[in-house]
């Protein structure tokens, strides 16, 4: 019965996870680890301070606590055992809902046990909240970083957890670049995920981000506000040298190598030395000429 809710638990989460968890996600925990669904005593469970939500609105929790007075807690709670803490457990995946119970009232509340290290339990929990979209964008950014800064993910291999596109992931990444006051107003909700990628292309994003909220600016005007401040540098750039040989043969064979790499091909050349260049518009581009030239990407 345990081995079967651990297996479901993990087929829930996602081929991407279990992959990369390897043959552990699939095997049953040993027999003094307390595991499979139950019903525990409330106090007995302990926050996650690594957990990648920060943020719980306390109109959300008073809405969740209603329904769980009605309807009790329709969704286990997903923990491991408390590191230290013999007989207590770590949430992994369901802290609002916790938090939520408490609030409630509720002596006990169910819970499915599994065994996950501390990479294990945080790649869980942050597929558990994007999936169910409890992340803010900037939440999802900190966890992803952390995903690659404390246990060594490339970009490549968080999509695959989360199953997501790379381009997600590392446009999702760049936000962790936006200025104090704008990031508040991000994890706030007073500006979108879409406004704030919107503001990196400026100069400073704070004082936009301030325009957002008391105009009620919408993705578009921030992105025209970039496309005029890109048609308007304040130092006009150089203009580009001429190709040194400019010749229907080069020509030619750039246009026969976009259609094969699907990419835009520059090439320039001085006698017998020279440089090609591929441009593309997004990650997607990126890798589907990788894949065209047998690169594997990760």
């Amino acid at each position: 019965m345990a081995e079967h809710a651990r297996a479901h638990e993990t087929k829930r989460l996602g081929r991407g996870l279990a992959a990369l968890l390897g043959p552990a996600a699939e095997a049953a925990p040993p027999a003094e680890a307390p595991s499979g669904r139950r019903k525990t005593p409330i106090d007995l469970l302990r926050a996650n301070p690594r957990n990648p939500r920060k943020n719980f609105h306390e109109s959300e929790i008073e809405d969740l606590a209603a329904s769980i007075r009605e309807r009790g807690i329709v969704q286990p709670i997903l923990v491991r055992t408390a590191p230290g803490s013999p007989g207590a457990f770590e949430i992994i995946a369901g802290e609002r809902r916790w938090r939520a119970a408490q609030r409630a009232g509720l002596h006990e509340v169910p819970i499915i046990v599994i065994e996950a290290s501390d990479k294990d339990a945080l790649a869980i929990a942050i597929v558990e909240n994007v999936q169910r979209s409890d992340l803010n964008a900037l939440e999802e950014a900190s966890g992803y970083q952390q995903l690659m800064s404390e246990h060594g993910y490339s970009q490549a291999e968080v999509a695959q957890i989360l199953g997501k596109s790379r381009s997600h992931v590392a446009n999702t990444l760049r936000l962790l670049n936006l200025p104090h006051e704008a990031r508040t107003l991000l994890a706030s909700g007073q500006i979108t995920a879409g406004h704030a990628r919107a503001l990196l292309a400026l100069t400073d994003p704070d004082v936009a981000a301030r325009r957002i909220v008391a105009e009620g600016l919408t993705v578009r005007d921030v992105e025209r506000m970039s496309q005029k401040a890109a048609a308007s540098p304040k130092e006009k750039a150089p203009p580009r040298a001429a190709p040194d040989k400019d010749d229907a043969d080069t020509r030619a064979l750039e246009k026969k190598l976009a259609l094969a790499l699907g990419a835009k091909v520059t090439i320039r050349h001085d006698g017998e030395r020279g440089e090609l260049k591929l441009a593309f518009a997004n990650f997607e581009q990126l890798d589907d000429f990788c894949r065209r030239l047998g690169v594997a990407v990760g």
